[in-house]
């Protein structure tokens, strides 16, 4: 059996070059692999394309590895809330490139990447700057622009358990971006919560295959759900 278990989180991130195209699942704080971007930052690789639904909340998490200056360029589809003070310093100086996708595309291309889809037409963004310089078309009378698939080199998601296989399931609305971000990447790195014995999760409940997993780091149970009753998910509920 080829166990896809990493022995921490600094050995699931020791290969990370500078200059990665790397994907961060996680809406807010929902699905966040929280452990994972901390040693991103403490591993050091600079001159990164981060690409992730926002461009980092407070000062932790995303927005320190921003504020360390390691990410040249972020693709998201909401760069600004009340607490992105980190990203709109940054951007306004000129010290970092933003790519602003609508997020239905930004799902869609990621997802498209995964897929083997070459590109597709839609109807977001026309008309708007977001398609300046893109292809556009009258498709049944209704105005599309194409878009392109998003891929990385690596993606760093949070699951809620795994086995040794790489088999993921997750909790609630932490899947978000986790799924499609998952089969986009050259190499995609999970974190968990627990490591399960093959076998034990339910296959119905299985949201992300081994096969699109290259690395598995279990964490331990997170702090704020640590409360929750999680009986329900190890049964094989959507999770």
């Amino acid at each position: 059996m080829l166990s896809k278990l990493t022995p921490s989180v600094a050995d699931a991130l020791a290969d990370i070059p500078d200059g990665a195209t790397i994907m961060i699942g996680g809406f807010g704080r929902a699905g966040q692999p929280v452990e994972l971007i901390d040693q991103l930052l403490a591993q050091g690789a600079t001159g990164l394309t981060v690409i992730n639904n926002n461009a980092g909340n407070g000062d932790t998490g995303l927005a320190a590895l921003l504020a360390a200056g390691r990410v040249s360029k972020i693709v998201c589809s909401f760069p600004r809330q009340t607490d992105s003070h980190v990203f709109d310093g940054l951007y306004r100086a000129g010290k970092i490139e933003l790519e602003l996708v609508p997020q239905g595309n930004l799902a869609e291309r990621i997802r498209a990447a995964g897929s083997g889809i070459g590109a597709f037409f839609t109807p977001t963004g026309f008309g708007t700057t977001l398609a300046e310089g893109k292809e556009t078309r009258v498709i049944d009378g209704r105005n599309y622009v194409l878009e392109y698939p998003i891929r990385a080199d690596y993606t760093l998601i949070s699951a809620f358990r795994a086995d040794q296989l790489g088999n993921l399931t997750y909790r609630k609305t932490s899947r978000n971006f986790g799924p499609v971000m998952a089969a986009a990447a050259d190499v995609t790195i999970a974190q968990v919560d627990r490591v399960v014995e093959v076998g034990e999760l339910d296959p119905e409940a299985v949201i992300t295959p081994g096969i699109f997993v290259s690395r598995v780091v279990e964490v331990g149970d997170r702090a704020w759900i640590a409360g929750a009753d999680v009986a329900v998910e190890l049964e094989g509920a959507e999770a």
